[in-house]
């Protein structure tokens, strides 16, 4: 029997069940250290796999779309904290403040990159430039992000971007992703065959992550600390700011003549945000903190960015014909 179109897909359902084994039985002491090492490979291992995938072609291809890569770029790191910002004072009537600073982290990540190119892909848009724009907006935002975070944060107990903290992330992301580009001209045909079977590192490592986060939230008291109300707030925030997002996107690429693939691109690269990076980067940067609820924002608006993304894509698509 065909699955509900309305039912959840397989990783959300896993990333749910994640939650629920961290919130009954979550890891401490020598297995939380055990799990923390194990998450740590798994994540290293994931950005080598995203290296050896990206063609080069695709990249050259993409890269001389210099205008399109600065209106996704403005859209990642300008666009959405200013968002941020300027939604402090409905964001404090509904969420927690700790949810907040989890919104503030949210808006300064980089975007993803597979969701990214697969919507852009489905919607029948520019996919060389959403490869290269969605690349780019990772790679960068390894060194953007802990920049912003310095700034937005700056006077809180909560972020600790120090230049360790950077070199942590430029280590962890940054180098096996080079390390992968390096050996594609040997393992890329290979990684392309298998990529479906390599889906599983791409979806265990964030769960890895994500229990290992969430262990350490709920051995802090997170969900004595966050009430139903709030969890409701919450989605409310996630969806009015990705609803602003995908039109203030839309609005400026139409504004500045983009036709419809590259329109499509823009949309789908410079109004998502990287789960896959962004709660790595919340450990390291958060060190100390209640990383649980500061990803929390970032899990939500996750499973929204698809779902909606996915309608919007197939909306796109019938547009093309």
């Amino acid at each position: 029997m065909a699955r509900p179109a309305y039912f959840p897909d397989n990783f959300t359902l896993a990333l749910a069940a994640t939650v629920a084994l961290a919130s009954f039985f979550p890891c401490s002491g020598a297995i939380a250290d055990v799990f923390n090492a194990i998450t740590y490979a798994a994540i290293a291992l994931l950005f080598f796999l995203h290296g050896a995938k990206l063609s080069r072609e695709a990249v050259i291809a993409g890269a001389m779309h210099w205008r399109l890569h600065l209106v996704v770029l403005a859209s990642t790191f300008v666009m959405f904290p200013l968002l941020g910002a300027l939604m402090k004072p409905l964001a404090l009537q509904l969420i927690t403040p700790d949810l907040y600073l989890g919104i503030l982290f949210l808006c300064v990540l980089p975007s993803t990159v597979q969701s990214s190119i697969a919507l852009t892909a489905m919607a029948k848009g520019n996919v060389p430039a959403a490869v290269c724009s969605a690349s780019a907006s990772n790679l960068l935002g390894i060194f953007i992000t802990p920049l912003l975070v310095s700034l937005i944060f700056a006077g809180s107990s909560a972020s600790h971007a120090s230049l360790d903290a950077v070199l942590s992330i430029v280590l962890q992301l940054l180098l096996p992703f080079v390390a992968g580009q390096m050996a594609r001209k040997r393992i890329g045909k290979w990684v392309d065959r298998h990529k479906a079977g390599l889906r599983l590192v791409d979806q265990g490592s964030i769960l890895l992550v994500v229990y290992t986060a969430f262990s350490a939230a709920v051995n802090q008291g997170l969900w004595h600390q966050l009430p139903p109300a709030a969890l409701a707030g919450l989605v409310l925030v996630n969806v009015v700011l990705l609803a602003v997002a995908l039109m203030l996107s839309r609005f400026c690429s139409r504004r500045l003549g983009f036709n419809r693939a590259d329109e499509i691109a823009i949309v789908f690269c410079g109004s998502k945000k990287s789960l896959a990076t962004g709660v790595p980067m919340a450990k390291v940067l958060f060190a100390g903190h209640a990383v649980g609820m500061i990803v929390l924002p970032l899990m939500l608006f996750h499973q929204i960015q698809l779902m909606v993304g996915s309608i919007l894509a197939q909306r796109y698509a019938r547009l093309n014909g």
